[in-house]
């Protein structure tokens, strides 16, 4: 086989350790915390499933699912950063661009510098569809979260103001979903399974 294809399998193996990467959310049914593989496939195929519910101008669907593939894959070298982890965001962005850079780099060098936009992309949520996938990324712990009864906020202290903080943004990108996010965190606060 040609280079080209060889680095492409070699990308290929190298994000296969995406799975070993432990997130702080819980599987709905509250069993075991979630990986990051498993985080990319649920956030994609929700944006396949709610796609309808983006405002009125309807992001590019294909473009999306590219970005929610390859946004995490930077946490194979960069790790989980927790949320609500406010010394972990000081310096999020520096450790997962590095981190992007060398694996973006095993790609042949059209398709690396393609991933890396698209990733920058979806970080400074600069389009419709960053903005779009930007929102699956931060609606699914909240699922996840109210499924299991609060079991990761209520493992960390979180508070509803952290949370209706986090999802401010989906206000412009799907505003219908937005609304009822804040009712199910309301609802979270009366059961106690988010702290005021």
């Amino acid at each position: 086989m040609n280079e080209r294809f060889m680095r492409q399998l070699e990308f290929i193996r190298e994000v296969d350790k995406l799975k070993s990467i432990v997130r702080r959310s819980y599987l709905t049914d509250g069993s075991r915390r979630e990986n990051d593989a498993e985080h990319t496939w649920h956030i994609a195929l929700m944006a396949a499933v709610l796609e309808e519910h983006a405002g009125e101008e309807r992001p590019d669907l294909l473009r999306v699912l590219r970005m929610l593939l390859i946004h995490d894959l930077v946490e194979i070298d960069a790790g989980d950063t927790f949320a609500y982890d406010v010394k972990g965001y000081l310096d999020k962005f520096d450790r997962e661009q590095i981190a992007a850079k060398r694996i973006f780099q095993i790609l042949p060098e059209d398709q690396g510098r393609g991933m890396m936009e698209l990733w920058l992309e979806f970080e400074e949520e600069s389009s419709n569809e960053a903005k779009f996938a930007a929102a699956m990324d931060r609606l699914q712990p909240i699922l996840h979260n109210y499924a299991t009864e609060g079991k990761s906020w209520r493992e960390h202290n979180v508070t509803s103001t952290q949370v209706l903080s986090r999802i401010d943004s989906l206000s412009s990108s799907v505003p219908a979903i937005a609304e009822w996010a804040k009712e199910l965190i309301g609802d979270a606060v009366k059961k106690g399974y988010l702290l005021p």
